[in-house]
């Protein structure tokens, strides 16, 4: 296993390893060539220290995001980790979140799908369990634990004001207490 990102020694009991070595399994074959190629390439240029921003015509790749109250986290083609542990590509400090929660697979050709990566406390989209890899789709809300995440493509403008929108609305100085 060659991505440090899907690492399972940080589990000591052997049927969450196994799960988690299971979930990994099947999270890097449904990747693709294409897309583990263009993965690999990107993990390689972090580890040299350069952090690819454009495609190979200088134009901007489409922009997918997740977006919660506090953050607007960019995806990037290829595998998206989640979970507390800081070199996970949406690091949500939450001590409820499993260190490896969940993977985004941004497919080259097109689409994307969630994966639990069997996290202690479960992965949902719109409001159900995810047992399975599960298409992704804009304006689709993950939920872990009690963060709550929207999954958006295009515009960064767009993601900006999406996540404005849900700060604004966990704005507890918007809110009229009545006594």
């Amino acid at each position: 296993m060659s991505d440090p990102r899907l690492c399972s020694v940080h589990l000591e009991a052997l049927p969450r390893r196994d799960d988690f070595r299971r979930a990994r399994e099947a999270l890097l074959n449904a990747c693709g060539q294409q897309t583990l190629a263009i993965n690999q390439a990107q993990l390689a240029a972090v580890r040299s220290g350069r952090v690819p921003s454009e495609n190979r015509d200088g134009a901007a790749a489409t922009q997918y995001w997740l977006v919660d109250r506090d953050n607007v986290y960019p995806l990037k083609v290829g595998l998206n980790t989640v979970g507390r542990m800081p070199d996970n590509d949406v690091a949500v400090l939450d001590g409820s979140i499993s260190r490896r929660h969940c993977a985004i697979i941004i497919h080259a050709s097109r689409g994307s799908e969630l994966y639990d990566t069997a996290s202690k406390n479960g992965t949902f989209l719109n409001g159900q369990r995810v047992a399975a890899p599960t298409p992704l789709n804009p304006g689709d809300q993950i939920r872990l634990c009690d963060r709550q995440f929207i999954f958006l493509t295009g515009d960064p403008a767009a993601a900006a004001s999406v996540a404005e929108a849900a700060k604004e609305d966990d704005d507890p100085s918007d809110r009229t207490q009545v006594e």
